[in-house]
């Protein structure tokens, strides 16, 4: 009589050690997948630093290229804290001016390049209330001025200057803002020399120290000109 086929099958042991062997291939696996996703993820968040600083910068220009000054009114003012703006509306014809105003504040323990716009001003006293409240959201926002406010981009420090008389000054300079000579034969207050305060400089320097840990770090320097003096670019 013959004995029973006997059937041969992995033993414990083997199967432990394949269990382990999958199990570190897994996590082997795991943590490459993981690290590209960080990867990815790191350089989404670059990419969308420098898209941001970007549309930051041309917002900036676009904002300088649309400065118009209304007769006897203030359209520039730099200082030291924030950069006010009067500018025209691009939406439609016919909606009045805008006051934008440019800052930097900390925000979250983190420095925030900060951009306020005003609607639509139609008359001469809403945009003497606009202008006195952009440099009132400069110095200390509330929560009304705040929801104007729009976040632009990481900042540790700026500067801005003005380029007048050949030169890139201080704005806050006492020799910087001085009028231009009077016309020949003026004789009435319409030829007379502007006050300091309404003399537009002929440029506008934009000097950016951006942190260390951005995609882009170090300082950025970005100049504007007026577009009469520029034939149209900037």
């Amino acid at each position: 009589m013959k004995s029973p086929k006997r059937l041969h099958g992995f033993t414990l042991i083997e199967l432990l050690v394949a269990i382990g062997v999958m199990a570190l291939m897994a996590g082997l696996s795991w943590r490459g997948l993981d690290g590209m996703a960080r990867t990815q993820n790191q350089l989404n968040q670059r990419s969308d630093q420098v898209m941001t600083l970007q549309a930051g910068l041309a917002q900036w220009t676009a904002d300088l290229d649309a400065l118009v000054q209304p007769p006897h009114t203030q359209a520039l003012d730099w200082d030291g804290r924030a950069l006010r703006i009067v500018r025209c509306s691009t939406t439609a014809s016919g909606d009045g001016l805008l006051v934008v105003a440019w800052t930097r504040r900390n925000v979250g323990g983190k420095g925030q390049w900060l951009r306020w716009q005003s609607p639509p001003l139609t008359t001469r006293g809403d945009l003497q209330v606009a202008w006195a409240t952009a440099a009132q959201w400069a110095q200390n926002p509330g929560d009304a001025e705040k929801r104007l406010e729009v976040a632009v981009a990481a900042l540790d420090e700026w500067k801005v200057f003005y380029f007048r008389t050949g030169a890139w000054t201080n704005p806050l300079s006492s020799d910087d803002s001085a009028p231009p000579p009077p016309l020949p034969g003026a004789a009435d207050a319409a030829n007379k020399p502007a006050g300091p305060d309404l003399v537009l400089p002929d440029g506008v320097r934009l000097v950016l120290t951006l942190p260390a840990d951005g995609a882009i770090s170090g300082t950025l320097t970005r100049d504007w000109v007026r577009l009469s003096l520029a034939g149209g670019n900037s």
